[in-house]
């Protein structure tokens, strides 16, 4: 194959960021040039997954240019001190982190019971920088107002928000269109807006309004910060005579500020959790706990007992009702949120008290853990993408490039030649919707990957790659823990073990007739595998959603008054069938092994012939009862 209007061109579109309408080229060229269709098939599937990738990594870069322009406001923010400072900062690198044409902030005036414009960047019009907004005025007004983020696409067509002359005639001149305004907080209160804005219709993301409220949280104790230290430096001028208070305060205003350095630089350097609960002790000094949203512990330094539940709960609750710490009993607890989502808490057992400082320090901890867990999740997200397309590309397209495969697999720590298994999980896993679809994904991904595997969902089903030779074991592995996750029983059909890239296709699709011939033969909520159900259950795994139909009524027309006739009597015809057949049809030998005499089993066998026939022995009528007893067995897997 010619390099011209090969799959290589598109390699060479993504190493040189090309736009995607460039990736139409090798096509064009490739239809110019009269190729085959099949070379154009090739072509076009190529073509598709660059543009993946792409988007890929243009997500990344978006997500990667978010995560710095953080880093670097945190690092902005704790070299600043003056206020005005420390405001301009804010608002610019909101509208750069944002890309907005405008970015904005007020402040609450207390005495005057509004909120005044303060700062703005990319402003071009003087009425609209003089505005005063009345509570509950406009959209700034009422984030103003509700301490809640809003957002508009279209800001005069909005009949959500108050409407005044003032503050329409300004954002008119100012040319916006659409606004998003998130609040300002200072533990429970709002003492301002953040905005982004943009003079053309925008949808502002989820992403972009956690960003920003993100971003204002961050703010918000940087504001704090300035007007302590300012504070501070007013009472060191004018209360010469409190000299000993004003120091202590001093002191636990920089010990603030020294925690907010040492934790921008702890994220800045790419720490875990582990390191903010040291930093946090180091300076209050005690015992720390902290915790993910189901309670499990994430991080635990000095001697802490875990928190009576109940209590711990209502706590973090009244903690993010709040939007700070709160104390019951010697414990403070800081919930660690992300806007709206619960990521998990902060428990500190303090040796001493902890003055409002002291607080900030445990809120700025929290709100550092927030940020360090959503990169990790980021980060994990990333990789199960990577995970689950790599087994994607191995189950469910023609092998082309093994070699390629492998590499991929290496780079994941994934060795394609050693023996695996391949474990699909059935619809009774995955509820209708599709948070619990995800779930099980999810779950799946961890699963997979702290055994050294793969996981993917596949046709709204899902599927592991597991290594190991065990296929049964590891589909009763996987159904059992499954089932403790979702609360319903789940089942689990696997086969292998397979080595090598070209051999898993076909591996999956025996796990698949495997998973079918399971429900078929009435053993939905377990797991097997191939080998165990043998011929009869590959013969169950071809015949498709009708299969558990057809075993009931073949199970009914051929040995069906046996079994009833057992069930009614407390007999064993049906065992005593199965020891005749095994043994070849010597009487004498399934006496043995029935450990009855030779004229009991004759006894019965002449009752079997009353309930199926006198033709019951006949070779054809003898092969579909002893295919019937087989499928009954399966049925009855403990019987």
């Amino acid at each position: 194959m010619s390099l011209m209007s090969s799959p290589v061109e598109f390699l060479e579109l993504l190493a040189r960021e090309a736009a995607a309408v460039e990736f139409e080229g090798p096509l064009v060229a490739a239809r110019a040039a009269g190729l085959p269709a099949e070379r154009l098939a090739e072509l076009e599937q190529a073509k598709v997954v660059a543009l993946r990738v792409r988007a890929l990594l243009e997500r990344r870069r978006r997500r990667e240019i978010e995560l710095s322009g953080l880093y670097d406001t945190a690092s902005d923010l704790a070299g600043l001190r003056d206020l005005d400072d420390v405001l301009r900062a804010i608002v610019h690198r909101a509208r750069i982190l944002l890309g907005t044409d405008v970015a904005y902030m007020t402040l609450n005036d207390d005495e005057r019971g509004d909120t005044y414009m303060r700062v703005t960047d990319g402003s071009i019009s003087a009425r609209f920088q003089r505005l005063r907004l009345e509570m509950g005025d406009g959209l700034g007004g009422l984030v103003a107002q509700t301490g809640t983020p809003y957002v508009t696409s279209n800001y005069q067509e909005d009949d959500r928000f108050k409407h005044t002359g003032e503050i329409d005639g300004g954002v008119g001149e100012e040319g916006l269109v659409a606004i998003l305004g998130v609040p300002l907080r200072l533990g429970s209160s709002v003492i301002g807006v953040l905005y982004a804005a943009n003079r053309s219709a925008r949808p502002f993301a989820r992403e972009e309004v956690s960003l920003l409220v993100s971003l204002a949280a961050h703010a918000a104790v940087a504001i704090d910060t300035a007007r302590l230290l300012a504070e501070t430096r007013s009472a060191l001028a004018e209360l010469s005579s409190a000299n000993s208070t004003i120091r202590a305060h001093s002191s636990s205003v920089e010990r603030a500020a020294a925690a907010h350095d040492r934790m921008t630089a702890l994220v800045l350097r790419g720490g875990g959790v582990e390191d903010v609960a040291a930093a946090v002790t180091d300076v209050l000094d005690g015992a720390l706990l902290a915790l993910d949203a189901e309670g499990r512990q994430l991080a635990r330094v000095g001697q802490i007992d875990e928190p009576d539940r109940a209590d711990m709960v209502e706590a973090v609750a009244a903690s993010r009702t709040e939007g700070r710490s709160v104390r019951r009993g010697p414990l403070w607890y800081a919930a660690v949120v992300a806007g709206a989502e619960n990521l998990g808490a902060l428990v500190l057992r303090p040796d001493g008290e902890l003055v409002d400082a002291d607080q900030r320090i445990l809120e700025r901890a929290a709100l550092v853990t927030a940020l360090l867990l959503l990169f990790r999740r980021t980060v994990a997200e990333a990789e199960g993408r990577v995970r689950g397309e790599l087994l994607d590309d191995l189950i469910a397209r023609p092998l082309r490039d093994a070699d390629a495969l492998r590499s991929r697999a290496r780079r994941l720590g994934v060795d394609l030649d050693a023996p695996h298994v391949l474990v699909a999980i059935g619809d009774d896993a995955i509820a209708a919707t599709g948070s619990a679809r995800q779930r099980v994904l999810s779950w799946a991904t961890t699963y997979a990957s702290t055994r050294g595997g793969l996981a993917a969902a596949r046709d709204g089903r899902v599927v592991l790659m597991l290594p190991g030779r065990d296929a049964g074991s590891s589909a009763r592995a996987v159904a059992r823990d499954l089932s403790r996750v979702t609360g319903r029983p789940v089942t689990a059909g696997a086969s292998g073990p397979s080595a090598g890239p070209a051999s898993l296709a076909t591996t999956f699709a025996e796990a698949e007739r495997c998973l079918t011939a399971l429900g078929a033969l009435g053993r939905s909520g377990q797991g097997a595998s191939t080998a165990e159900l043998g011929f009869v259950g590959l013969l169950l795994g071809a015949v498709g959603d009708s299969g558990d139909r057809d075993v009931a009524r073949f199970l009914t027309t051929t040995v069906g008054p046996v079994v009833d006739y057992d069930a009614r009597r407390g007999t064993a015809l049906v065992k005593t069938l199965e020891a005749y057949f095994g043994v070849g049809g010597s009487l004498a030998r399934a006496a043995e092994l029935l450990h009855v005499h030779v004229n009991t089993v004759t006894q019965r066998l002449e009752r079997v012939g009353q309930l199926l026939g006198a033709d019951w022995q006949k070779p054809e009528r003898a092969l579909e009862v002893q295919l019937a007893l087989r499928l009954h067995r399966l049925r009855t897997p403990t019987g």
